[in-house]
């Protein structure tokens, strides 16, 4: 953003009314405040913003008004002598009867009296009847109006001494009472510039809100923060191919997808402020200072100061004694020329030479692509910040080289659209010499067009972009339908709407239970297709969307109220604009695994609890040993170990078979006799 005011710039002018007049500096033109008066353009170019003007009377020599800056002492005088009086070193008064410091007791409550003693008004009114207390008729006022040479201090002056009841207003109501007649009376005014917050401020107060759907401030804000959208990086502008006039479309530029980086995609139906809040966040909204451009004014500002004629010698920007600061420009004293015929600018821009026909003048990287319903995106808007879409010859903006848009039939169905399909007309030299200049220009701009959409169209449908924002009045799951594969793993998607019930039908297709139906195989027109064909599925009346795409789904809203703080009447301000909350979508892009997702590591077996109740009545049981005791049992399973190694095998009913056959006896210290079948030892 500039910090200069520079010429056909748009600028937000806020008057002492607490309204703004939007309006553009147009040079050589009058700009007219209504009753605050007019003055001329030039005045304030080149200087910079937020500084506050006060608009002069016309003198006898002059026959338009002068401007003042008004210094910030000025400005903030009550306030220090506010500090001043708290901190105890509180200096005399001087000046007007009007200049002197009103303060407010905490608490104190206050009333207002007529001659009669009648009461008239309390502090919880807003309206006091001045007409039985103040003096001045209303066309006395109007007559210190017309003759008064202080920019309407001296109409506050005289108000305050005529009022006759002053003496009995409390400090509190003394102090209200000013401010009203400033704000009336008072010709000043503040030159801020126009950013997204502003603008969007005076869009939805004093023009029609729903034309940007009740988007705020804080909105944007939020909007911005979920989508992610920053600055994506350096530019990176593909190389001329040089193709000449004989080629056709086989030199168009192949898409690199490795290089495109730091790209977002928008769906905007709020007139380009969508637009213009993502790009102020990109860093492609205002242009660039110290360009060829600004020089040009810069000289061209010089020359006509120079050939301004300055009456009096103390106009030359020395201060007065009263504390005035004065402006060192002026304008002629011949009337101010009409405004100009040319919307753009009366300087000449140097001609840059042009490259070939399938040149891209696009960046591969920080880029905005808008999806747009309509033969041409409705940008209007976006004039405010000078960036106007619909014309030929662009002067130079950030937004020409970021800045890209195609219909939803381009990127759904390509071979449908004219302008992607049709070939590229192709002639030779000696050919395209001998046409009409006329057509010569129709053959190079259908050239220029078949290249620019082919490549806008095919960058598109590759995908990787790094986000998703969508303000619009469509129905956000067909939205997601066709924008969701195009996004990167982990890409953000923040989608705006004015009332909650589209986005909680969309927050319902990514929900756990239809997560887990889709996961367990209950869909069955999803069985043998890969995972792309998943991502493009086009999906069901049970499930409009693939579930699994999508993670962290959650709505938001946000905003912020203004109050009145006063003591003992804190409140809401009541004539705050209603209009619409409005709720955010957020969610990250997912990409699901192919096939079966399984866990690694080493995990505690977990036992039931029935085996852990039986396992703990046995420890329960169990005597404890000592560790002698374990050392026996130790030595005991060994010698039976040994002993049970020199036994002979078993026969096949399970007796051992003697070493003597004669005998009984066993060649083991166990004997062992058969009872009735039975093995007894």
């Amino acid at each position: 953003m500039h910090s200069l005011i520079r010429p056909n710039a748009w600028v937000g002018l806020k008057l002492p009314s607490g309204s703004t007049k939007v309006m553009q500096i147009i040079p050589n033109t009058t700009i007219s405040l209504g009753k605050y008066g007019a003055f001329p353009a030039n005045l304030v170019l080149g200087r910079p913003y937020h500084l506050t003007f006060e608009v002069l009377d016309k003198t006898s020599e002059e026959n338009f008004s002068r401007l003042r800056i008004v210094p910030a002492s000025e400005l903030h005088a009550e306030a220090i002598a506010e500090e001043d009086e708290a901190e105890g070193n509180a200096t005399p008064a001087t000046g007007s009867a009007n200049d002197a410091v009103i303060t407010a007791t905490e608490g104190e409550e206050f009333s207002l009296v007529d001659e009669k003693g009648n009461v008239v008004a309390r502090s919880g009114r807003e309206v006091i009847d001045d007409s039985a207390i103040q003096t001045l008729t209303q066309d006395e006022i109007e007559e210190l109006k017309r003759e008064g040479n202080n920019a309407g201090k001296d109409v506050i002056t005289k108000l305050m001494l005529s009022h006759t009841a002053l003496d009995q207003k409390t400090t509190f109501s003394l102090a209200k009472y000013k401010l009203l007649k400033t704000k009336k009376y008072i010709r000043r005014f503040q030159v801020v510039p126009i950013d997204v917050a502003s603008f969007a401020q005076w869009q939805l107060e004093e023009k029609d809100a729903s034309k940007i759907m009740d988007l705020r401030a804080e909105m944007f804000g939020l909007v911005g923060c979920w989508g992610n959208v920053h600055y994506g990086g350096e530019d990176s502008i593909i190389d001329d191919p040089h193709s000449r006039t004989d080629q056709g479309e086989e030199t168009c530029v192949p898409i690199q997808t490795d290089e495109l980086k730091g790209r977002w995609l928008a769906v905007d139906d709020t007139c380009g402020m969508l637009v213009a809040a993502m790009a102020e966040r990109m860093g492609v909204l205002y242009p660039k200072e110290g360009n060829e451009e600004e020089e040009t004014t810069t000289e061209q500002t010089a020359e006509a100061k120079q050939e301004v004629k300055t009456e009096t010698p103390t106009q030359n920007g020395t201060a007065k004694e009263n504390g005035d600061v004065e402006m060192a420009d002026a304008v002629p004293e011949t009337t101010v020329p009409e405004r100009p015929k040319t919307t753009a600018t009366n300087k000449k821009q140097k001609v840059r030479p042009r490259g070939s026909d399938f040149a891209i003048p696009f960046s591969q990287t920080n880029t905005l692509t808008i999806i747009h319903s309509t033969s041409q995106p409705n940008l209007s808007l976006l004039n405010y910040w000078n960036f106007d879409i619909t014309a030929p010859n662009h002067p130079p903006h950030p937004l020409l080289n970021h800045l890209l848009n195609l219909t939803w039939l381009q990127l759904l169905k390509p071979e449908l659209d004219t302008s992607y399909s049709t070939p590229p007309p192709t002639a030779s030299a000696e050919e395209l010499a001998s046409w009409k200049p006329s057509r010569r220009g129709n053959f190079h701009r259908k050239r220029r067009r078949f290249a620019r959409t082919r490549y806008i169209v095919d960058s598109t449908r590759a995908g990787n972009f790094s986000g998703l924002v969508c303000a619009s009045s469509m129905d956000p799951i067909s939205i997601l339908k066709h924008t969701l594969p195009l996004l990167s793993g982990g890409a953000p998607v923040a989608i705006y709407s004015p009332s909650i019930e589209p986005l909680a039908a969309l927050a319902d297709c990514f929900s756990v239970p239809r997560r887990t139906a889709w996961t367990s195989g209950n869909v069955p027109e999803t069985v043998g297709k890969s995972l792309e064909e998943l991502e493009r599925w086009e999906g069901n009346e049970q499930f409009p969307l693939n579930p699994t795409l999508l993670q962290g789904v959650s709505i938001h809203t946000s905003r912020a109220r203004r109050w009145q703080v006063l003591p003992m009447r804190t409140h809401p301000l009541m004539t705050e604009r209603g209009g619409a909350d409005g709720y955010v979508f957020t969610a990250w892009r997912a990409k699901p695994a192919e096939g079966r997702v399984e866990a690694r590591g080493k995990f505690k077996k977990i036992q039931p609890s029935s085996n852990k109740k039986a396992s703990k009545a046995e420890e329960e049981s169990t005597p404890v040993e000592t560790p002698a005791a374990v050392e026996e049992d130790d030595a005991a399973t060994a010698v039976k170990r040994k002993r049970a190694d020199t036994l002979p095998p078993l026969d096949t009913e399970g007796a051992s078979t003697p070493e003597n056959a004669a005998t009984d006896d066993v060649a083991s210290p166990t004997k062992k006799r058969k009872v009735d079948g039975e093995v007894e030892v």
